[in-house]
């Protein structure tokens, strides 16, 4: 496949939406941007406003807004953040009942509302130069020693095709809600603002399509805090991103176990992401969550602006089925990594055998790594599902403790790979 040529039709194939001329200031609905009113009605009723006129833009001047509850979006709205303007979170989880139909690592349920939620709407965006503050930093780090019990429950009632109205969680549970989600929307537009401090995931895109998110940069150091999480969700352009984040910076999946094979025909695939700065964890996640599979990504021109301890690393295991094929990775430039490259089947060597995921037609071009502490480049396949169709050609890696860790793979190629220092003209016997 022609990457050039995949990723101009995948971008030619997504609208950026449209909106009604109506414009709104929030200030009119009562909001005081001082950090100390709380101004969660206010941006219920202009919300409101903006739908009973069929959308619009509602725009937030500079200062504080304390917003203690969840934003519930409409559609055609345009939230316009402008500069020096803040949203800022209220800390207590009991503002962010009632519950609402979600999803937490993969498995759909009922939970604590995202602060920012979007569902089931079509044109719909966050722009300007603002701030979404979600002060999570404050209870609901706690939440992440006691969540335990609830995962485990999630994972049994995917695994024993609860229906998702059965699948209640919220209060007296301990799963954290993600700071922004679109579930069931098209037509997305995440534009210019900086997202920091979030519970859990920072940007969760959940079977939406038609998403576009440029220029936005983040800030969010707490647990399990990935940038952005696609998840079932197609035709996805992400550019012009400086991620700085404490867990993964794009973690792309698609469903967990059995609720996601039985959701194969909603794949994530169609992605493009280029001229972005990682810095976290990882750089480029695909997986663990995967089940419905993952195809057509293509990562161009990007680079890491600070250490990470993977820079690719594609991650399933023999549970979740499905597959990670098409992908394409070109013009990538690391510095401090532990491993530059790691691809596994056999993530925590867990899994029961019964449903090993496929991982294929992969080409990685052009990436320059200045350390690897650990392995440079490490190829792990399932001994009935091997990695098949591997290209990795111009990989440098400068520092390396070890080098190349290939296992239960079938044609892998590599052309010009050097690890370490490049070998030159053997020397002579003496």
């Amino acid at each position: 496949m022609e990457i050039e040529s995949s990723i101009k039709k995948i971008v030619a194939s997504i609208e950026e939406p449209k909106f009604p001329d109506f414009e709104v200031n929030i200030l009119i609905f009562g909001a005081k941007g001082d950090g100390e009113k709380d101004c969660h009605k206010s941006f219920t009723k202009a919300l409101k406003k903006i739908d009973q006129k069929g959308g619009g833009t509602l725009i937030v001047p500079k200062g504080i807004y304390l917003i203690n509850g969840p934003i519930h979006l409409v559609s055609n709205l345009n939230l316009h953040l402008e500069t020096g303007s803040i949203l800022k979170f209220g800390s207590n989880p009991d503002d962010y009942l009632p519950t609402v139909k979600t999803s937490w690592e993969g498995t759909f349920l009922y939970n604590y509302s995202p602060f920012i939620y979007g569902y089931g709407l079509n044109n719909v965006a966050i722009t300007g130069k603002g701030i979404i503050d979600g002060e999570g930093h404050i209870n609901w780090p706690d939440w992440k020693e006691i969540q335990a019990a609830d995962q485990e429950l999630s994972r049994t009632m995917n695994h024993n095709d609860i229906v998702i109205e059965d699948r209640q969680f919220g209060k007296d549970h301990f799963l954290r809600p993600q700071l922004i989600q679109f579930f069931n929307c098209s037509n997305i537009l995440v534009e210019g603002i900086r997202i920091e401090d979030s519970p859990f995931w920072c940007l969760h895109m959940l079977r939406s399509n038609n998403i576009t998110i440029k220029n936005i940069s983040f800030d969010a150091q707490n647990k399990n805090n990935d940038g952005i999480d696609l998840e079932y969700s197609s035709n996805v352009l992400i550019e012009g991103v400086d991620f700085n984040n404490g867990d993964d910076n794009i973690a792309i999946k698609a469903g967990r176990d059995t609720e996601g094979r039985n959701n194969h025909k909603t794949p994530t695939e169609n992605v493009v992401i280029r001229n972005c700065k990682f810095k976290g964890l990882h750089a480029l996640v695909i997986g663990s969550e995967m089940s419905a599979g993952v195809r057509n990504v293509f990562v161009v021109d990007n680079v890491a602006s600070g250490y990470l301890k993977r820079g690719i690393y594609f991650k399933t295991n023999s549970d979740r089925g499905g597959y990670i094929k098409d992908i394409f990775i070109k013009n990538l430039k690391l510095l401090d990594t532990e491993d530059c490259l790691y691809m596994t089947a056999n993530y925590h060597g867990e899994g029961s055998g019964k449903h090993a995921s496929k991982i294929s037609d992969v080409v990685i071009e052009n990436v320059h790594c200045l350390t690897s502490s650990n392995t440079a480049i490490v190829i792990e396949g399932y001994p009935t599902s091997k990695v098949e169709n591997l290209l990795l050609k111009n990989i440098t890696v400068e520092t390396a403790t070890n080098g190349v860790t290939i296992t239960n793979t079938k044609n892998v190629i590599m052309e010009e790979v050097v690890i370490g220092e490049k070998a030159g003209v053997p020397t002579a016997v003496q």
